[in-house]
């Protein structure tokens, strides 16, 4: 039984995940530090919190959230990235807003976290922007708003924040909070590409491919999709592999189309699990294995792709 190849549209993502705090201040106990028998240079960052260091505040809650020369501890990270928060440090800021929104190592909070991405956004940190407006978007911790979502997406990308530019392209790509336009989803996804955001680069692939808003060119698409691929994106790399296959703007070629698909595959990326493994199937650039293909379509499943389970399933019914 043959099974058949498909292909990955549209790149949607929701960019990065942020965020920053309000003006309260967040105390630091200096003695209960100095009972962890810390370092010397922990012990002289927290004298330096303990002393309104905003940056020292910072640095111990990178050494807290990553384990670095004491022992990880994400609820003493947070209390100190709020403190620098406090003091303007708009990274703080994102990355508090990061454990409200994630629910690490404090009680998982939207509101709190859509606060401190706001309080990032105006200090000009566009992955702060670019959370502000995924918040609005999904309506986590704020009234879903498209409109506002396109509004701090767009300042993420005027301050050339990639994913900012990402998803304000597809905000006109679907008509979300916007008039439908393809041709200036485009653009932003030009400009995302060229600050070397994956998704950019392989939506614009899809829309060569597809010629919406441009003229269809295989060649150009191809070219989008390889640059997405070698920035790992792995919809990049399912999409390249789909025109090796195809002999889309290109000359057809089982072997590499497999190449692309194993990236996209590594890079968990359901679908191209699934087309691997229809490869094996098929034996189309491999020796023919259903048993390796029944593998792939595992793969696949276990990273969301349905049709990868429907395969395996079929694999398995006829003993592989």
């Amino acid at each position: 039984m043959k099974f058949i190849k498909s292909a990955l549209p549209l790149f949607l993502a929701l960019g990065a995940i942020a965020g920053c705090s309000s003006t309260s201040s967040v105390s630091v106990n200096k003695d209960a530090a100095k009972k962890e028998d810390v370092s010397p240079e922990i012990a002289r960052l927290v004298q330096g919190c303990d002393s309104n260091d905003a940056y020292s505040c910072f640095e111990l809650g990178y050494a807290y959230g990553t384990g670095q020369s004491v022992k990880q501890d994400y609820s003493k990270a947070n209390t100190y990235y709020e403190k620098a928060c406090s003091m303007d440090v708009k990274e703080g800021c994102f990355i508090s807003g990061l454990y409200y929104s994630q629910g690490k190592g404090v009680k998982q909070d939207y509101s709190k976290a859509s606060t401190l991405y706001e309080k990032a956004c105006s200090m000009n940190y566009g992955d702060g922007c670019v959370n502000l407006g995924n918040s609005y978007y999904t309506g986590e911790g704020v009234k879903k708003d498209y409109s506002k979502a396109n509004t701090y997406w767009e300042k993420a990308c005027n301050l050339n924040n990639g994913s900012g530019c990402l998803n304000l392209g597809n905000s006109y790509y679907e008509g979300k909070g916007v008039k439908q336009d393809y041709s200036k989803a485009n653009t932003y996804y030009e400009k995302a590409c060229s600050l070397n955001n994956g998704g950019g680069c392989s939506n614009l692939g899809n829309s060569y491919y597809n010629g919406k808003g441009v003229k269809q060119d295989y060649s150009k698409a191809n070219t989008y999709h390889e640059k997405a691929c070698s920035l790992n994106n792995g919809g990049g790399c399912v999409n390249l592999g789909n025109a090796y296959n195809d002999g889309k703007g290109v000359k057809q070629d089982y072997t590499k189309a497999n190449t692309y698909y194993e990236k996209s595959c590594s890079l968990n990326e359901g679908l191209g699990c699934r087309n691997l493994g229809v490869s094996y199937n098929n034996g189309e650039g491999v020796r023919q294995n259903k048993t390796t293909a029944k593998e792939y379509f595992g793969k696949a499943c276990d990273y969301g792709d349905q049709t990868g389970c429907d395969y395996y399933r079929k694999l398995n019914e006829q003993g592989y």
